[in-house]
């Protein structure tokens, strides 16, 4: 049966006006009204009744005394049974209740009526619920959907301690969130997160005091359930607790498994779950427990399945009855150091319990043992029990359990009970264990994902921050790059996956490396996002073949080169914030780079822009996470990011911490990753260029003038290397190509060789045979060169070729 047929069998008070038969009679007994209830209790339409006297309706014979025979005063009015006749011919018994009503026109009578039954059902269920809310045992209390006390008999005010509410049977004042019991908000609050019944057994230790020999205290059980009306709207949560005696040990036990299961793993923290682990034993079970883990299980470390031979114990946690620890031989993270007859090796080495029921001076295993033999002897220790610590097969370390106050042993019942809670608490501390090795292994991912450092450049000085979403983790699907290009330029790389965690982290590695290796082609910023567009869409369809679902389901990114001889940022962005610039002579710029597409929509083009930089101003690449922390508005969080960034004189560290500090809440909410590079320019004296005519004469002449540059720069030890590698690549342009011929020598930190032609021609590295006349340009080249490669430009093609000059400055 649905909750809207019980609204229908229930509709609260049959006397309510929307339910009852309702009827008006005036000074002279003539009804003047008749509801639908009331036709459809009796059987007589309005029409047949208005203007007859209200006691036509009785029973035909009866005299009115007796009708109104069980009806009492009420008040000014009149209740009690009446009988009547329905049209029907037949009786119907009536629960009736009258009064007067006195109007300008006269006096009149309101008579309301219902079915005798549903008002003694009614009757009835009040009384149950006086008696179960008032007069039972049970504790109840009433939180509203707030979880705020609304009511609460004077059964559970007694139980929490609530202050006593005298001369009512319970307590109606609404309560604060902190005047709740936290064991009727912990709980009340899981039943209306659930939805469902919560029941639980907790163990209620004795008041403070009350000796432990002459009192075991007793189990409370409590449940709770939300509170629904007939449409099933949440109005509430209903608490109910019932204290019973613990002279029953199975339901004693029954409460501790109960209350463990509650209390141990809450956290994935390895630390906080031992110590739960310790505040269930203590008192409940033990005067004194120590948990000793192996050092690989604190470590993360994997551990071989079965007993343990080997291996050194350290206390990850103790407690006891006494504040002061009397009993503790060793700190927190020292060596447990149990000497090998202990019962904590003996224990590891069978991988079974050890029981020990009395602890004297005859003690053999103690024998090798003088300082905890004195201390345990002198605090009166008699009962001494080592349970192993293992879960999935693998044994992480053991629990030492000591009783002195409690006067009983401990026996097979207790180790079963202890092997139960031990056994619970090592799949936790086991969960915990992983957890840290994951946490260690996504760590890992993020050092290989990410530049461990950022090379040093003669064209920026560069600053980043990368602060991961999922803090735990320490990864994220944000990532920068800076890469060193040809001609002495540099590339600033900013991108940003969708999603967040190792997942998000294992495709932004996927993109980084393709962004890096496109970038060593030299290929335009618009160019090389198409590139790294169409393989986000590759990877997303094998992943949809796989059946795994897409591993890189969106990205953004912006891509910047800059020219430290022309002074120029060419950018490209796809779907990314757009750089701000910090002029050094003007206000911070956001300069207009046309958008793109987000990187795995394709068939849309990318546009880059050009813009000239002063030496010295600042450029920030950022993701979206900077600028729309803490749900600003994103104008805010430009605006912000302006402010920041005044000043581009200021060290970068000092420039990072202020964009953190002004932009970003404690916690973002999405990952953040920034770059900011202050861009240095390459003095004209550095740079050397000449225009080569396509003559075999000019290749003599060429060299000339390279070996006289070099000669004013002070790199006479590199000319003849240098003069092999312009007279191979200039001969190769005039053969091969066509004209104009340009020739460019860099000085910066390597010597760079730069030769020019209008050809868009490839050249490609092979090893001549011993009979050919030529083809070994090239592999001279790259085997006196550092690295050489090739750059197509709007005009043609660049071959260039770079030399490593020891300890050369920046110009």
């Amino acid at each position: 049966m649905g909750l809207k047929d019980l609204a229908a069998q229930h509709q609260g008070d049959p006397f309510g006006i929307t339910s009852a038969a309702v009827a008006l009679m005036d000074a002279h007994g003539l009804i003047r009204y008749w509801n639908g209830r009331a036709e459809a209790l009796l059987g007589y339409p309005a029409a047949d009744v208005l203007g007859h006297p209200a006691t036509s309706l009785l029973l035909a014979g009866d005299a009115p005394a007796s009708t109104f025979s069980a009806a009492q005063r009420a008040g000014d009015g009149w209740e009690g049974l009446v009988t009547a006749r329905h049209r029907a011919g037949r009786p119907v018994e009536l629960a009736v209740r009258a009064c007067p009503l006195h109007t300008e026109h006269g006096s009149a009578w309101l008579a309301v009526a219902c079915d005798a039954s549903d008002s003694r059902r009614w009757e009835l269920d009040q009384a149950v619920l006086r008696g179960l809310l008032e007069e039972s045992p049970i504790g109840i209390a009433v939180l509203d959907s707030e979880l705020r006390l609304q009511w609460v008999n004077q059964v559970l005010a007694g139980m929490e301690g609530l202050p006593p509410h005298h001369g009512a049977d319970r307590i109606t004042a609404p309560s604060g969130p902190g005047q709740v019991p936290p064991a009727v908000d912990w709980q009340a609050r899981q039943a209306l997160l659930s939805g469902r019944v919560t029941p639980a057994v907790e163990h209620v230790t004795p008041a403070q005091g009350m000796s432990r020999r002459n009192s075991q205290g007793h189990l409370r059980l409590r449940s709770s359930f939300p509170l629904r009306d007939f449409e099933g709207k949440t109005l509430g949560v209903c608490h109910t607790a019932v204290d019973f005696t613990a002279q029953d040990r199975a339901r004693e036990r029954l409460a501790l498994v109960n209350e463990a299961a509650q209390r141990i793993g809450t956290t994935l923290d390895l630390d906080r779950t031992v110590q739960e682990l310790a505040e269930v034993l203590v008192p409940q079970l033990a005067d004194f427990v120590a948990i000793d883990l192996f050092q690989g299980v604190l470590a993360a470390r994997d551990l071989a399945p079965g007993p343990v031979t080997g291996g050194t114990l350290q206390r990850a946690a103790h407690l006891s009855i006494r504040k002061e620890l009397p009993e503790a031989i060793v700190a927190v993270g020292a060596p447990s150091g149990y000497s090998p007859k202990s019962p904590q090796q003996r224990c590891l080495n069978t991988g079974r319990p050890v029981r020990d029921p009395v602890v004297s001076p005859a003690t053999w295993w103690l024998a090798g043992d003088a300082q905890r033999l004195s201390r345990l002897i002198r605090l009166g220790v008699h009962s001494h029990m080592v349970v192993p610590l293992r879960a999935r097969g693998v044994t992480m370390g053991v629990v030492t359990l000591l009783r002195w106050e409690n006067p009983n042993p401990f026996d097979e019942d207790d180790l079963l009970l202890v092997e139960e809670l031990v056994a619970r608490a090592a799949v936790c501390v086991d969960n915990a264990r992983r957890f840290v090795r994951e946490h260690h292994s996504a760590l890992a991912l993020q050092t290989s994902l990410l530049p461990p450092d950022l090379p040093s450049h003669c064209a920026v000085e560069v600053a980043y921050r990368y602060m991961p979403a999922d803090a735990e983790a320490g990864v994220g699907g944000d990532w920068f790059d800076v890469i060193p290009l040809s001609g002495a330029r540099v590339a600033l790389v900013v991108g940003d996956v969708v999603g967040h965690g190792i997942h998000a982290a294992a495709s932004m590695g996927r993109l980084r490396a393709a962004v890096q290796t496109l970038a060593d082609m030299d290929l335009p910023p618009d160019e090389l996002l198409a590139h790294v567009d169409d393989l986000v869409l590759r990877l997303a369809d094998e992943a949809e073949a796989a059946a795994c679902g897409p591993v890189v389901i969106g990205a953004t990114c912006v891509y910047a080169v800059y020219d430290p001889i022309s002074r120029k940022l060419s950018v490209a962005r796809a779907g990314h914030p757009t750089p701000a610039i910090a002029h050094l002579s003007e206000p911070v710029e956001l300069p207009d780079i046309p958008a793109g597409p987000p990187l795995g929509l394709g068939g849309l083009p990318f546009e880059s822009a050009e813009i000239e930089l002063e030496e010295g101003s600042v450029v920030a690449l950022y993701t979206d996470g900077l600028i729309e922390a803490s749900d600003r508005d994103v104008d805010i969080g430009f605006e912000r990011l302006c402010f920041a960034l005044a000043h581009p004189d200021r060290p970068l560290e000092e420039i990072c911490d202020t964009m953190v500090r002004i932009l970003l809440p404690e916690h973002p909410h999405d990952d953040v990753a920034f770059l900011i590079a202050r861009t240095r320019a390459l003095s004209c004296d550095r740079v050397a260029t000449w225009e080569v005519p396509a003559d075999p004469r000019a290749v003599h002449e060429a060299r000339e003038k390279a070996a006289c540059q070099l000669a004013t720069w002070g790199l006479e030890d590199a000319a003849f290397t240098t003069e092999l590698i312009v007279s191979e690549l200039i001969t190769n342009a005039i053969k091969h190509a066509c004209g104009p011929i340009g020739l460019r020598l860099i000085h910066e930190r390597a010597l760079i060789c730069e030769v020019s032609d209008a050809s868009n021609t490839s050249p490609h590295l092979r090893r001549a045979h011993s009979t050919d006349e030529g083809g070994r340009g090239l592999f001279l080249v790259a085997q006196v060169a550092q690295r050489w490669g090739t750059r197509y430009t709007a005009t043609g093609k660049t071959i260039w070729a770079e030399l490593q000059l020891p300890g050369s400055p920046c110009g």
